[in-house]
């Protein structure tokens, strides 16, 4: 797993876009992480209304399925523009230079070609589900109390969108830094060895105190 990466910023257009759509990206997490919480909460409802009221939450599993895509989907974007995603750098550490950003231009390439059939795909599955003739518009609902399924899937192909335009700018950073030879290109997440990790964790406990 990557460790903590840090991401230049410029004035060139690249770290303007990387910026404008950071913004997004940190809208979409802390939606997730709201959705974590209403998880809890849920939890805690259903499990104490089992416990003290002979009554737990009805539809506690379908709610789960409606918030999973929140959770899981996206703040994707958000980790793979930090670098926080999980990842192999055992082979990436002993590459430098241009041999560094072709291997992350090759790979971040294929992952892009990756996502785009995902969000098509995603896409023909809310398809399927949204009808405008429909009640609440869904052909299709949960088993236990019935809520439209379409809301979670649209989420899909939105949060997955939404990665495929950071992988947009990931690969252009990484081959415009493979042409250019840079050392510290824009818009990339650039890993941290362990002691530069661990004076960012310095520098962080030392402003909060």
């Amino acid at each position: 797993m990557a460790g903590n990466a840090s991401v230049l910023e410029d004035s060139s257009i690249l770290s303007r876009l990387d910026q404008s759509l950071l913004k997004i990206e940190k809208a979409f997490a802390l939606i997730s992480g709201l959705a974590i919480f209403l998880l809890m909460v849920l939890a805690v409802r259903s499990v104490g209304g089992r416990e003290f009221f002979e009554e737990p939450l009805s539809g506690y599993v379908d709610w789960i399925m409606q918030l999973m895509p929140l959770i899981a989907i996206l703040a994707v974007s958000f980790a793979m523009r930090d670098g926080t995603h999980i990842r192999m750098d055992l082979f990436v550490a002993q590459l430098s230079g241009r041999a560094l950003w072709a291997f992350e231009f090759i790979t971040t390439s294929i992952v892009l070609i990756l996502m785009i059939l995902l969000v098509w795909g995603s896409w023909s599955h809310f398809d399927r589900a949204f009808d405008w003739n429909a009640p609440l518009f869904s052909r299709d609902s949960t088993i236990d109390i019935g809520l439209p399924i379409w809301p979670a899937k649209i989420l899909v192909p939105i949060g997955f969108s939404v990665l495929c335009l950071r992988l947009i700018l990931q690969s252009y950073g990484y081959a415009r830094a493979m042409i250019l030879g840079l050392a510290n290109p824009v818009g990339v997440p650039l890993v941290q060895d362990a002691a530069a990790q661990a004076a960012a964790e310095a520098d962080n406990l030392i402003n909060k105190g």
